[in-house]
């Protein structure tokens, strides 16, 4: 391919996407196209980064010109970019439309002007919204809870609308909880490490029941390479593992590889009006193209940990001066964010 587009290259599952199409077509100009909002991070793609070759275009998603330009004679384009924090999402909801759903359609519209030969859209395994047992299958119809899975939901929606109108060359994928290195830690998995790391205490909501499946962001990043050689155009794809945990067993396995006992360490705090119980998706479509996941998340989060151990200035701010903090949170102030302390409870 002459040049590929990746947009939230510079965010966690973006950088890990970024690292393997970079491996997977090494002779290719890579763009990769990001706001750099606060959970974008040049250190994620630095080492990726090629005069002539592999550059990083600043900028937002709503901006037609700004997308256009960008995706200027490109033959793929991998959208990953979205606010994607469900707490967020009920603070400042107009934020994800904006993002998530206005975002998605100007760059499907810069692609459709462009003749762009293939674009990926990826979704969430959240527009399926909970299930409490058994699992979704690309078919089901999209029912989201919050509003960060109904602005996702809405841009799937749009992208269908593309494909049967314009015929536009597209493939969407629907993805599980993704864990892995450089995660910003306002999810379950980083957040949990830094506070134990920090000597703090674990909030949890409800009764920390809460289930979802975790899939390794390198997983993701190989499922993907997968598709772009096998998927076929106009489908959707669920890319999940089976590796189902609660939220207070996350906490639990994190505090026994940190040698922090458990008693003690865990608290509990009110839940939200609304918290989906369970996700869970069926993997089996491209299964059958020949991917499964290989990392299993009990074995992976030793790595994961040492990395954050090693990396802890880079988030130090968020956690060590003040109990109040830079994260933005669900509760807005003069129609921007309150900041969230790390010790806040979360929820996946």
């Amino acid at each position: 391919m002459h040049k590929i587009v990746i947009t939230g290259g510079a965010g966690f599952v973006g950088s890990h996407v970024t690292e393997r199409i970079v491996a997977e077509y090494p002779d290719s100009d890579v763009a990769v196209l990001d706001k750099m909002t606060y959970a974008s991070d040049i250190e994620n793609i630095a080492h990726l980064l090629r005069r002539g070759k592999r550059q990083l275009c600043v900028g937002d998603l709503c901006d037609l010109d700004f997308c256009t330009q960008v995706t200027q004679d490109a033959n793929l384009v991998i959208h990953l970019a979205a606010e994607s924090h469900v707490d967020r999402s009920f603070g400042n909801s107009l934020r994800f439309t904006q993002s998530n759903t206005l975002g998605t359609h100007t760059l499907l519209e810069a692609c459709r002007l462009n003749c762009v030969e293939k674009f990926v859209h990826v979704s969430t395994d959240e527009v399926y919204g909970q299930i409490q047992e058994g699992l979704h299958v690309e078919s089901d119809p999209l029912d989201p809870t919050n509003p960060y899975s109904a602005s996702k939901a809405a841009a799937d929606m749009i992208v269908k609308g593309y494909i049967r109108s314009f015929n536009m060359p597209i493939i969407t994928v629907r993805a599980n909880n993704i864990y892995g290195i450089r995660q910003f830690p306002e999810k379950l998995i980083p957040r949990f490490i830094l506070l134990c790391l920090n000597g703090q205490k674990l909030p949890l909501h409800g009764d920390g029941r809460n289930r979802r499946r975790f899939l390794a962001a390198e997983d993701f990043a190989e499922a993907v390479a997968v598709l772009l050689k096998k998927g076929a155009i106009g489908e959707t794809y669920n890319i999940g593992s089976e590796e189902e945990f609660a939220n207070i067993e996350i906490a639990e396995m994190i505090a026994s590889r940190l040698n922090r006992p458990i008693e003690g360490l865990l608290y509990f705090v009110e839940d939200r009006l609304f918290n989906d119980s369970r996700y869970a998706i069926d993997s089996t479509k491209i299964h059958a193209l020949g991917w499964k996941p290989t990392r299993r998340l009990e074995s992976q989060m030793r790595i994961v940990i040492e990395w954050y151990s090693k990396n802890r200035d880079r988030y130090r701010h968020i956690f060590e001066a003040s109990p109040v903090e830079s994260i933005p949170s669900r509760e807005r102030v003069g129609g921007d964010y309150r900041p969230l302390a790390l010790a806040d409870s979360v929820r996946i």
